[in-house]
């Protein structure tokens, strides 16, 4: 299906929220959107799943885009990166306060010349990672913070491609961007996720939180830090935790439990085929249905090595 011949029309939304990712996320799903969606299960398009859990969530892409689609009465999020469940659960709670602050970040940004939004930036993100601990441990008693969501979208939005990295520390790694004239307050775009974010309990979880909450009228959509397809390819730095090998298997274990349940489950992952004949996933997921598709990849810093590959889609239905 051709990307025009994909419209984002709500189907069973009545309140026609239309939402879409708010951060510009590497991995991010939005390119892939049609071709997940012929690999959704049918009893989603039915109206028949009740409850929908994403363990990575990531920019959101894909929930946000269900959330248009289909009727759903209640999600789970999970991530383990403390900013984004920050931001989502601020958004949530007083989308109306992230907005009044990003307009501040806006007004002194777009007010600058060049050298001094340079300085603004990078004094803002001194000050965002020197707050890394208090934040991350207060969440835990208050899981949003307006202030701290604004900021992470304005760094998101001003820095170099638009990425969301993290070093070893947690710390915002990526450097300034030079967009002439950056949208950093998108107030409808903000709003319609707010409205969405609604039906959603947002946590900070490892995946095998879903093992708590699914049955077979769930429907879980997993795309984890994908595995590197070559030695060059190892953007895995969403969140300070690495994701290897042995995590890949620990997802494969939780997706047979809960396939004994009867959950309708959906994974994406990169192709080790792309490059070298390496049968990882082929083994890993011999039990289920596996299918190979185009999609393209973003994240190189290099504009003319961001091609098409191959990754995979696993479902166990």
């Amino acid at each position: 299906m051709s990307q025009h011949a994909f419209k984002q029309e709500p189907i069973f939304n009545l309140e026609n929220i239309n939402a879409t990712p708010i951060l510009k996320w590497a991995g991010g799903k939005t390119q892939l959107l049609p071709t997940l969606d012929q690999h959704f299960p049918e009893v989603l398009k039915k109206s028949e799943i009740e409850t929908y859990i994403e363990p990575f969530v990531g920019g959101g892409a894909v929930f946000f885009n269900i959330s248009n689609r289909y009727r759903i009465n209640q999600a789970y999020l999970f991530d383990i990166n403390p900013e984004l469940i920050i931001l989502y659960n601020s958004l949530k709670q007083d989308v109306d306060r992230v907005i009044s602050e990003l307009a501040i970040y806006e007004e002194k940004y777009l007010s600058a010349d060049t050298e001094e939004r340079k300085e603004f930036f990078y004094h803002t993100r001194n000050i965002y990672n020197e707050e890394v601990a208090i934040v991350h441990k207060a969440m835990h008693h208050t899981p949003f913070n307006a202030k701290r969501s604004a900021a992470t979208i304005f760094l998101n939005r001003t820095c170099f491609n638009g990425l969301f990295r993290v070093n070893s520390k947690g710390g915002f790694n990526v450097p300034h961007g030079r967009y002439k004239n950056p949208t950093i307050v998108f107030e409808e775009k903000l709003r319609a996720a707010a409205a969405a974010l609604q039906k959603a309990t947002i946590k900070l979880a490892d995946f095998q939180e879903c093992l708590m909450y699914a049955d077979r009228k769930t429907f879980i959509y997993y795309d984890p830090p994908y595995r590197p397809v070559n030695n060059t390819s190892n953007f895995t730095s969403y969140a300070k935790e690495k994701f290897g090998d042995e995590e890949q298997c620990r997802l494969a274990e939780t997706i047979r439990t809960l396939d004994k349940r009867n959950v309708f489950q959906l994974m994406s992952n990169s192709d080790p085929t792309n490059y070298k004949e390496d049968p990882f996933f082929d083994e890993l997921y011999k039990d289920f249905k596996i299918f190979r598709i185009k999609a393209k990849r973003m994240i190189n810093s290099n504009a003319s090595k961001r091609g098409k590959l191959r990754e995979i889609l696993v479902r166990n239905y």
